[in-house]
Order: structure tokens, then sequence, then C-alpha cells
């Protein structure tokens, strides 16, 4: 890296101001200049060098970016890779029918045999991250408007990504930061056989559902394991019956001690999307008129599905996945709301804004053109957030329309060439849309969303073919629709000339309807808000810089845009609301007491009760008997940040993140320790679901167990030294424990069952 971009880097994010400790989305490479110090006073033990590290391996090459939208983590050394349910739950719902329904039953595989392929998941890993910023901006200083620094920037990128030395199987991605101020690039490797191993049912694996999500206390078992497979070389490769588990650079050790109040945790994962340096401004406009919209819509849709569920088994299969990815984000903003009430974030904006000004006056023309652009920019940021949820999300028969018409596109802009290229992408999609589609359910929601958009958008923005009654225009488009019918409509695009495809779209009376809603949105909308939004992104990278540029003693760390960040905290409670006061761990006693049989959002297995009455807990329960369940953090989380791991101060798996508090999601926007708490299941509610409930023992055998609190901390296992075990056999894979004669090696297939060495029959307890 070059020096002068290190000291212009971390002069200019680096120098002391300190931040809430858990705020923050750091980038891994520069963990020892700005955070190392800070992590080790709040009690971690490692080194910056033990989690970020290109000459050796290090907890980030146990870290993978889950299909591109979660976050995993491996597990053992033959590629055993962990993440959430909720993560794997399209893979473990494409596996599922009725009468192997994996969603309601779990799945276990007993041996790699049995392990299923998911065409299209991938697991990438980052192998380094360098410094461009100096390459990538290079002469945008001569740049006169932004149009010009763009192309400036992208022929850099190209430049740049041409001279970079990469192995065969390495690709680059770079990406800027700090709103397009600094430039970073990534060296990834990418694995693309990934393999389902085992999942809960969803009374585990979703317990709580829709009614506890983003909610404290939480009960939800929100895990599932997948297995990375390698070629012969250990190297990425396509699926093949021939390729074996992939064996990692480094795999985190479980520790069996558990958490208590104060403890570090250190997340590590992909977060996907913050906002944290917004004007005032734009932060009130989410607050007060676009959230409040896109809950609404929302809240129709899942009115009408969530019914269609409950009354239809076959429906609730089919729509699952889709209702809980509506449901996820419908919530989120309406806690995102309540929090940014609770904790004043338009005055603490205000109150920064000021003295932002104070430092640097130049700053006030900024704030005056963000007042006047995001006043000009407000109806149709309505419009456009109304038109992408009603017709892009929730009216599926929409969606297939907008998504066809790119293929007629194709076809009218570069012929049968361009449309078959397209089609052999958007025939696999639209299978397995209609494999879960219901068109009976889709039409209702059509009917209550048009609805919905007539009245609460101005009339200039409605298409003549929805201003009509509404029932009619819906017993029109879903009797007469080819979109409706999945089954005619995929035949069509398998067996008709594109010319007879491009027809009969154009003849369809859904197409139509679709087609005049985007023209109309296009023209009077989706324009003026990308000239208007244009402006705001010059604008905010100018104000990002007079930020840093006005404040060199803050840390500024940057917002998340999918690449890999650590985020550290510790375990706390918080205080909802006066009077209230959440303890940070919850246990399976607290699952019992919100069972309600038959619920399908509270219903327990009967095994799980059997083992809880049992008492029958293994090596996984507290101190005190109990089964812990999951716990919170302080840790700066987001999404993206789903099925990222929660470490101990020693580097060892300790939970898996899966959720925020209901009342901290602004943390997108707002950060505020009071209140913003990530959840995460304990790593030995994890151990006990798969070895007691699913008698999975044979996958606890892979995996690294470690009592750091005991004196065994996050030590690897020492290939080829044997050892005297209980049962008179040898090991060849040993690991060192402490006992009262000092450090000996001992067989870890006995400790894992508890069990002595001969030798050693006292080991130490503390």
């Amino acid at each position: 890296m070059n020096r002068n971009i290190i000291l212009s880097l971390l002069f200019s994010i680096a120098i002391a101001l300190p931040t809430f400790a858990g705020e923050g989305m750091w980038l891994p490479l520069l963990l020892k200049a700005l955070n190392e110090e800070e992590m080790q006073s709040m009690g971690m033990k490692m080194s910056a060098e033990d989690i970020y590290s290109v000459n050796q391996g290090s907890l980030k090459d146990a870290i993978a970016h889950f299909g591109g939208f979660c976050t995993s983590e491996v597990i053992s050394d033959q590629g055993l890779l962990l993440t959430n349910h909720h993560c794997g739950y399209s893979e473990i719902q494409s596996h599922s029918t009725l009468d192997k329904n994996y969603l309601k039953d779990g799945f276990w595989a007993s041996n790699l045999s049995e392990e299923l392929a998911n065409p299209g998941l991938f697991a990438r890993f980052i192998d380094r991250i360098i410094d461009v910023s100096e390459d990538v901006l290079a002469g945008t200083d001569a740049a006169t408007t932004d149009a010009e620094r763009d192309a400036i920037i992208a022929k850099n990128i190209d430049a740049l990504k041409g001279t970079m030395v990469l192995k065969a199987y390495e690709e680059v991605q770079i990406k800027p930061f700090f709103n397009t101020n600094q430039y970073f690039a990534f060296v990834t490797v990418t694995y693309n056989d990934v393999r389902l191993v085992g999942a809960p049912p969803e009374s585990i694996g979703k317990f709580g559902a829709d009614t506890d999500n983003w909610e404290w206390p939480r009960h939800t078992g929100d895990f599932a394991l997948f297995r990375i497979y390698a070629g012969q070389d250990n190297m990425p490769a396509d699926y093949s019956a021939e390729n074996k588990p992939y064996t990692p650079k480094h795999s985190l050790p479980i520790s069996l001690d558990g958490v208590e109040e104060g403890d570090f945790t250190l997340v590590f994962g992909f977060p996907g999307r913050t906002k944290q340096y917004l004007p005032g401004v734009a932060v009130e406009q989410t607050l007060n008129v676009l959230n409040p919209a896109k809950i609404e819509i929302r809240d129709n849709a899942l009115g009408i599905v969530g019914k269609a569920m409950r009354e239809d088994p076959n429906i609730k299969l089919k729509y699952a996945s889709k209702f809980a990815s509506i449901a996820n984000y419908w919530k989120k903003w309406i806690g995102e709301s309540l929090g940014l009430e609770k904790t004043n974030a338009l005055d603490k904006k205000a109150k920064f804004e000021a003295e932002l000004v104070q430092r640097s006056p130049a700053a006030k023309t900024y704030l005056e053109e963000f007042d006047t652009y995001y006043k000009a920019i407000e109806p149709y940021a309505l419009v456009k957030d109304y038109f992408s949820e009603v017709t892009g999300r929730n009216i599926e028969l929409m969606r297939v329309a907008s998504i066809s018409k790119r293929l007629v596109d194709r076809y009218d802009n570069n012929g049968e060439e361009g449309y078959k290229g397209y089609a052999g992408r958007v025939i696999p999609f639209f299978e397995g849309l209609y494999k879960n589609y219901d068109a009976s359910v889709d039409k209702a929601v059509f009917t209550s969303l048009v609805e919905l958009y007539k009245n609460n958008i101005d009339a200039k923005y409605v298409p003549k073919a929805i201003q009509g009654n509404v029932n009619g225009l819906a017993d029109k488009v879903y009797n007469g629709s080819m979109l409706a019918n999945g089954e005619k409509y995929i035949k069509l695009l398998k067996e008709g000339s594109p010319a007879d495809v491009v027809k009969a779209l154009n003849a369809d009376p859904g197409f139509q309807v679709y087609n005049e809603w985007a023209e109309v949105y296009h023209q009077e909308a989706a324009v003026q808000y990308s000239g208007i939004n244009t402006k705001i992104d010059s604008l905010q990278r100018l104000y990002m810089k007079a930020q840093m540029d006005a404040f060199p003693e803050k840390k500024f760390y940057p917002d998340a845009n999918s690449t890999l960040r650590v985020t550290y905290g510790q375990v706390n409670g918080y205080e909802p609301k006066d009077g209230v006061w959440y303890e940070p761990v919850t246990t399976l006693g607290g699952v019992i007491a919100k069972y309600i049989p038959n619920d399908y959002e509270f219903d327990v297995h009967p095994k799980l009760v059997e083992l809880y009455n049992d008492k029958d807990f293994g090596e996984y329960a507290t101190q005190d008997g109990k089964i812990p369940v999951c716990f919170l953090g302080s840790n700066h989380t987001t999404g993206g940040n789903s099925g990222s791991p929660a470490i101990d101060a020693y580097g060892n798996l300790i939970g898996l993140n899966f959720d925020r508090v209901w009342e901290g999601t602004m943390s997108d926007i707002n950060y505020d320790k009071s209140i913003c708490r990530n959840i995460m299941v304990d790593a030995r509610y994890i151990l006990f679901v798969v070895d007691k409930f699913a008698g999975a023992g044979h996958l606890i055998e892979e995996m690294n167990l470690v009592h750091p609190k005991l004196g065994q901390v996050n030590l690897m296992p020492t290939v080829g030294e044997k050892a005297c075990c209980a049962d008179g056999s040898d090991c060849s894979k040993c690991e060192t424990m402490c006992t009262p004669e000092g450090l000996v090696k001992s067989c870890k297939k006995c400790m894992k069952k508890q069990k002595q060495c001969k030798k050693h029959k006292d080991c130490c307890k503390s």
C-alpha cells in the first residue's frame, strides 16, 4: 500500500475522538491502526493480525459471503459451513415437497453422499484487501463535472484491473468508500459447490416467526449447516460427484463456555447497506414520508397473504419464504421509525450540523442545497417507492410482466439473438417463481394494492389502465392473462418463436397494464427523480469530505456496502422503555413458556419438549443447568450480517448473528448504543440441537470444541502426534490441553466425549 495514502487515510479517520464502543463497521485491513487498542481495552485477547492477515491463516479466512446476500463461517477442517436458517431458507424450501417437507421436519444428512447440491449457491472468501485510492482517483482533481470524474474513475479502474496479478481462481472487486472519496480492492476466491448438510425444523429455526421477528426476548435457533466442496486440488470447481470437502486456511473453534454480561463480542461479515452520514433533512423525509408509505403497502399485502397461508397448508408451503421476506423489512421500517423518534435522531443531526457549520462555514451551503434538493425530490421519491413496492415486490404478476418487458425490449433492440440470450436466464427464474405461485392470492393482493396506489398517489402518476373499477380490472387481468398461468407461459417461452412470444405479450392484458403503468412512471417520475438524485449524490460526496475535514480528531467508519467488515461490542442488555430492562440471555425455558401447540409460529417439536422435561442437555448446559438459546450484543450490524459469527475475545465462535432488536433497527441511519443491539443464537444451543435433538453427532465430531474460560484457549489441532486415549486407541489428531502437570497432548475425540487420557486424569477446570 502506498505510504502517503496510508498517512492520509489515518489522518482523516483515525485520530482519536472515541466513538461509542460498539459503533462502526470497520475495514479489517485497518484494525491495527484504528481499533486494536480499543478492542483490547474492551477485553479482546487477540491482535489485529489474528483477525486479518495476508501472510498467515486468520479469522477472515473462515468468513465467507454466502450467496452474495448473507454471511457464513467455516467451523470444521472439512469445510462445514454455518449460516442462518433464514439465509438457507430458499435452498431448504427448494428441496422440500409435501411428502418430504424439510421446512417442517428439518433435514440432516447422515453422511457426505446425502448432502444436497444447490445450483447457483456460492461461498466467496476474501483473500486480501488493497487500498487503491491513489490509482483510482488519479486525475480526478482536474475534472470539471461529475460525469467527467466518473469517466476518469471508470477508466482508472479498468486499467488497474488489467495490471493486477491474480491467480487463475481469483477475482477482484473494486468498491467505493466514503461516497467515492476512497477506493479499496477486494481479491476474492469463490467456491460454487455448496451443499445442504443440516437444518432444524421451522419450529426451531424459525420459532416465533413474524411475531418475534426484530424482537427481544428471542428464542429462535436460526441456523443451518452447509458444506463447501472443492476440486481434488482444493481449488474452486463446479459441482461434481468427484469433488471433496474443502480444507480451509482456518476454521473457527467453538466455545462451550458461553457468555456473560460484559463479555467482548466481535462480529465478522458482509453488512449490506447503511447511511450514517446523511443530512438531517434526508432522515426526516425517511421518517415522515417514505417509511409510512412502504409500511402501509406491505401491511395490506401481508394481511392478504397471511390469511391465505393460515387457511391452506399448500399455500403456506408456497408462500413461506416470500411472506418472511416481505414481513422482514415491513417490521424493520416500523422499528426504525420508532427508534429514530425515541433517540431524538433529528435533534442529534441538527446539533451535529450546527457544530459542522461552526467549524466549516462552507458546509452551510451544502446543507442549504440539501434542503432544496430533498424538497424537490420528495414527490418523485414517494412515487418511486410506491411503484417499486407495488409492481416490483408485492404483485407477482406485475413482477413477471416487468421482467417480460425486458425480454420484449431485447427483441426489439437486438433481434432474436438478444432475445434468446436473455430468455435462457429468464426461463429458469420463472420456473422457480411459478412453482410457488397462486393466482388467487396474487389477484387479491393486486386488487388491494392498485386501490391503495390510486388513493395515495397524485393522479398525474396514475395510468388510465388502473383508474377505473379495480375489481373489474382484476377479473380481466387474472382471467385473461397468460402471466397468471405459469405452465402456459413457460410452455410458450420454451416452444414459441421469439416473434410469437413478443406478439403474445403485447396482446396480453396483464402485460398491457404493466406496460402503461411503467411508461407513466418513467416519464412522469423516474427521469425527474434520477436527475435530482444525481445532484444529491454529488453533494453527498462533498458533504462527506467536509465532515471528515472538519473533525480530524474523530474516527470515521465507512458505510456498509456488502464488503468484509468487523464490528465489536459486548454482551449487554438494554432498556427499551421506561421501567423495563431486558436481560441479555434467553434459555430453552423461554421456548417452552411460549409454546402454543399447532401454532405455526410457536409450536414446539415433541422431541425438544422431551429433552427439556428430561433435562437431557449433555455438555451444553450452563452451570445452573439451563440451555442458553440467544444473547444480545452491542455490535453494529445490518442486513448482510445475517449468518455472521459472534466471536469471543480469543477467536472462538460463541454465537451466530441473525437479527437486531426492534427499537434499534434505526442503526442503519443512527447508531445509538442505548438501544442498538444485535441478536445472536448461542453456539451451545446450536450444538445441543445438532447433537441431542437431531442425533447428528458425526457433525459434532468434525468441530473443534474448546473451553477458553477454563484454560483451553483456541488451540488448533496438531496433526501427526498420538496420545493414549481412555478407550485404549490412538488418535491422529490431537490438541494441547491444560492439566495440573502442564500442557499435554490429548485426544480431540476423547475431549469431546468428556473422557480422560489414562496418564492425565485431572484436567484443569480453571
